[in-house]
């Protein structure tokens, strides 16, 4: 059973257009998390599904029924902000207890629900605390508990984690991902942050300029991406990009794309398409990720594939893995990951191999070339 459709979504303000025929289906009981960089319409669609913003042009459905003109209080969602919009003089009960008071629900079921949603929150010892005695996790907890009670059909979350410093937003992470598990509900979840994307969400919906560049699960999207935009947004450190043109090639039956990269002159390095080929002179960009570069004596062993000179700049250590940023000798930076090697990298200088195997070829508008 689908959970929320939308179909052929469009807002505008004014004559702007910021939400562009966006097409997305969410299973029940799904994680789906909208991500892409600030000004990407993510939190407008998300605001859309709430019904706090009107709907220019198309259909939001909700388990089956047509919520596009609903009024947002019956549209049977519940919604999670950037702030915690907490009552202050309240406590964390009442602030909990607050939506089911005003709908003036019974007193035995308000304490149940608050109790209930308190216990899978772990909040039942702060219930008669003020907000201005708990933590920013637990203030958060709290919020997002006020949501539960009203045992929505769909939870929105509008970058609920974006106030809290890096050690409470792995913790408040782990505790929605619990929070899923635990009760099963359709959660709809708006971020920048691709990691939080990558680590919460069973379909990521990738957006950029109000448009949909493609929608999978983590690791689709990571292993297969379909443009560069994708390629580059989705994994930390992002994919690297080397630019270059497609050589003639004299067997078109070979499935071989040949391609001289611009950063190292003479080097020529060949890869797979399975569709069209792009026509002899082409404009085209190379992407490896940066655990794929292959580095010191393991880089001699790559015969056939493309080989850079790297003037090291810096080397983040981080314990269990190293990251290098290195230059060509253009000037394009590259980053590289290692997870041993480390007095390899620490020389002013790596001769590296880019594996055909692990190269993604994109044309001259970004899209990929397969």
């Amino acid at each position: 059973m689908s959970g929320v459709t939308l179909s052929n979504i469009k807002k505008a303000f004014g004559p702007i257009e910021v939400i562009h025929d966006v097409n997305i289906s969410i299973k029940q009981g799904e994680f789906v998390v909208f991500v892409g960089p600030s000004g990407c319409g993510k939190s407008t669609l998300l605001r859309m599904i709430a019904g706090l913003e009107e709907t220019t042009g198309g259909v939001i459905d909700i388990e089956g029924q047509d919520v596009t003109h609903l009024e947002a209080a019956k549209r049977g969602v519940s919604m999670v902000f950037q702030s915690y919009a907490l009552y202050p003089h309240l406590t964390v009960f009442d602030n909990m207890a607050f939506s089911l008071q005003i709908a003036r629900r019974p007193k035995d079921e308000i304490r149940e629900k608050v109790e209930e949603a308190a216990r899978i929150l772990q909040l039942h010892e702060h219930l008669d605390r003020k907000p201005s005695q708990l933590s920013g996790g637990q203030r958060q907890r709290v919020a997002i508990g006020r949501a539960i009670v009203r045992q929505p059909k769909v939870f929105l979350f509008d970058e609920p984690l974006s106030n809290l410093d890096a050690e409470l937003r792995v913790q408040m992470r782990m505790e929605i991902a619990r929070l899923h598990n635990q009760i099963g509900a359709t959660m709809i979840y708006v971020t920048h942050d691709q990691v939080e994307a990558m680590t919460l969400a069973d379909k990521i919906v990738v957006l950029k300029s109000g448009v949909v560049q493609q929608i999978g699960s983590p690791l689709e999207l990571y292993d297969n991406p379909d443009n560069r935009f994708v390629a580059g947004f989705i994994g930390s450190p992002k994919m690297n990009f080397l630019t270059g043109k497609v050589l003639p090639d004299r067997d078109d039956t070979s499935g071989m794309v040949q391609v001289e990269l611009h950063e190292t002159p003479n080097s020529i390095v060949s890869v797979a398409v399975s569709g069209p080929k792009p026509e002899p002179g082409a404009a085209v960009t190379l992407g490896i990720r940066p655990e794929n570069i292959v580095t010191g004596d393991k880089a001699e062993a790559h015969e056939g594939t493309a080989e850079l000179l790297l003037k090291t700049e810096f080397t983040e250590e981080l314990g269990g893995v190293s990251y290098v940023h290195t230059l060509t000798e253009s000037g394009v930076r590259i980053t590289i990951e290692r997870r041993s090697d480390r007095n390899h990298i620490a020389q002013d200088h790596i001769s590296a191999r880019l594996p055909a195997r692990h190269l993604f070829l994109f044309d001259a508008n970004g899209a990929r070339l397969r």
